[in-house]
């Protein structure tokens, strides 16, 4: 027999590390900076506390601003696929989702109540504007909290969470197949669409209590999908139904699964049980920084400067960049950074798939007796670029 194949050698975790050795682990996965192991005695609370005070207030013109650069933005894009020739169409329809993707950020933060100190206008802003992208406000804003509580922690993250070995045991080989394409490719760049539709729409996911204001989601989203998109495909056809909605959405999709993956995804990033677990290690030290092109980041409203948010949900938008800066002067040293890359990516995509104790995630062919040939295709294949 066969030893397991090369192509997923234990990766050296940050503790105990010297800085040389982290910034060739950092080099060799694709990360500006991996930081140190954060003290099992700092507490959220410490972290909190050390960010100014400033960067929790509420402004309701830089607020409202992002509906504003968002609505003009999806208008302008939607215009210039109208008039692009075909080789055009695959620029206007990246612009546009990405623009699409600025309507998720604005009813993020109503979400996570830092739109507005109205909950009941941050709930009708919301909905409004997750209506566009099917998306239904109040189930979202339930499940994302629940991902916000138990960030990195085993079982209970509703974000990314690695498959469990033992799952994967069970799986047919058509079955594998499915997850190997879905979550062992740059298809895993879609995955969210995924996420959407099982974690959103199932009523039993929900308790009584909050089924009055899921169904009143449900509602929004069903009234969009049910005038809206009729209207549009009874004045351009199927074909504009694709072109002028369907195409942006799956823009939309691809940064909302691309800035979660980047985010919470990395060979380094524990997710540990319940007992071990530390909130502050889990969202300061295991939530990544990661820079995109200025237009990625001023379309999305700068959900990319995450590490922030994790520490706390109620600093608006427009504040997460001071936050940030904040957060890099007293605690930088733990912290993991990066620029959008090929070598993050190619990694995330063909080696951070199963649980594993002891090296945080494992390929899914760990224990094969020879390199599963289509990841072994995208090991030689995809880009190594920083």
């Amino acid at each position: 027999m066969q030893e397991p194949p090369a192509a997923a050698p234990a990766t050296p975790q940050p503790a105990g590390l010297s800085d040389e050795e982290r910034a060739a682990l950092a080099q060799k996965l694709g990360y500006r900076t991996i930081g140190k192991d954060l003290p099992e005695d700092v507490t959220l609370v410490q972290v909190i506390k050390s960010m100014p005070p400033e960067v929790f207030e509420i402004n309701p013109w830089r607020a409202w601003s992002a509906v504003g650069i968002t609505l003009v933005s999806a208008a302008v894009s939607l215009y210039l696929i109208s008039i692009s020739p075909w080789y055009l169409l695959p620029f206007a329809w990246a612009l546009a989702g990405t623009a699409f993707t600025g309507f998720f950020v604005i009813g993020h933060d109503a979400g996570h109540r830092a739109f507005s100190k109205n909950r009941l206008l941050e709930d009708i802003v919301g909905t409004l504007m997750f209506a566009p992208l099917i998306y239904p406000f109040e189930p979202w804003r339930i499940k994302h909290n629940h991902h916000h509580a138990h960030t990195n922690k085993l079982v209970e993250d509703t974000a990314w969470h690695p498959i469990m070995p033992e799952l994967a045991a069970t799986w047919s080989s058509s079955k594998r197949a499915f997850w190997k394409l879905a979550l062992g490719s740059p298809v895993k760049c879609w995955a969210s669409i995924g996420h959407w539709l099982l974690w959103h729409f199932d009523a039993s996911k929900f308790t009584a209590k909050q089924m009055p204001r899921v169904l009143v989601s449900w509602a929004a989203v069903a009234a969009f999908a049910g005038l809206a998109l009729p209207a549009l495909v009874a004045t351009t056809g199927w074909a504009g139904l694709v072109k002028y909605w369907l195409m942006p959405w799956l823009g939309y999709h691809f940064w909302m699964s691309t800035f979660t993956l980047v985010h919470h995804t990395a060979q380094h990033i524990p997710f540990k049980p319940a007992e071990s677990w530390n909130a502050a290690q889990a969202q300061l030290a295991g939530t990544v920084h990661c820079d995109y092109p200025w237009l990625v980041e001023f379309l999305c409203h700068d959900i990319s400067v995450h590490v922030p948010h994790h520490v706390n949900s109620k600093i608006p938008w427009y504040n997460l960049r001071a936050a940030n800066e904040s957060l890099r002067t007293n605690w930088g040293q733990y912290m993991t950074e990066a620029r959008f890359n090929w070598r993050m990516m190619k990694n995330i995509f063909t080696e951070l798939h199963e649980y594993d104790e002891a090296n945080n995630y494992r390929p899914f062919d760990a224990e094969a007796e020879r390199p599963d040939a289509f990841l072994e295709a995208q090991r030689k294949l995809l880009p190594d670029s920083m």
